[in-house]
């Protein structure tokens, strides 16, 4: 998710070019492996070379590039030890945020709640997977603001954007939202029943979705992920 500038901040040629890359990048317009260059994006944007590389540089420190001396840059395949690590962390995370939430979840909580889930009935109902996936991201701020721990939410964001990519792979070919709500439904209400375990045992079972993803795209397109000795 790119951070949206204030009104007080000068876009420049660099956040052009990051931005639009970022996107194609997280909705796999530009797949794992792709190669892309300077020049080419330079021209497309009639920039310098140097700004380029400056978003170049900006999205390898996000690990979504890799860039090689004397070697055309690539957008970054899958590691599935960072995968693991991110996820690792963020259930980690996740699990002691639903924990609080269960105590602390009041009567604006639960409404709060309540109107997510509508909001993502609605998405589904237009089809629009892209607001969708704005959604989702809300839904797990609000559970990190019902707890108290707003600051929670920075970091599972950065920890979410590092399997986005693979996340949008499960979602565009196996039409997995109606189970991702399905979750939602559950959390949401063990959240407001105060019902801890039921709460836990529901996030578990969402972050643990992506499974089913890994598997099937490492046995499909395995060249989407980077060999073990990478």
């Amino acid at each position: 998710m790119v951070q949206t500038l204030t009104r007080n901040e000068r876009r420049t040629s660099v956040d052009d070019v990051f931005d639009t890359l970022h996107e194609q990048i997280a909705t796999l317009q530009l797949k794992p492996g792709d190669r892309i260059s300077e020049a080419d994006i330079a021209a497309q944007f009639g920039v310098s070379r140097q700004p380029v590389r400056d978003a170049f540089s900006r999205l390898a420190n996000l690990d979504l590039l890799l860039i090689r001396p004397q070697r055309a840059t690539e957008v970054r395949r899958f590691s599935m030890r960072k995968i693991e690590k991110a996820r690792f962390i963020r259930a980690a995370i996740e699990k002691e945020v639903i924990c609080r939430a269960t105590t602390c979840c009041d009567a604006a909580g639960e409404t709060r709640l309540n109107d997510a889930l509508a909001e993502q009935e609605a998405a589904i109902a237009a089809k629009d997977v892209e607001r969708f996936g704005q959604l989702d991201y809300a839904f797990h701020e609000i559970l990190c603001s019902i707890a108290g721990v707003d600051y929670a939410f920075e970091v599972i964001l950065e920890e979410k954007a590092k399997v986005d990519r693979l996340c949008m792979l499960g979602i565009e070919k196996e039409q997995r939202i109606p189970e991702l709500l399905a979750d939602h439904k559950a959390i949401a209400m063990a959240v407001i029943a105060h019902d801890t375990d039921a709460a836990v045992e529901a996030c578990l079972k969402h972050l643990s979705r992506l499974d089913v993803t890994i598997e099937r795209i490492t046995a499909t397109n395995a060249n989407y992920f980077e060999s073990e000795t990478a």
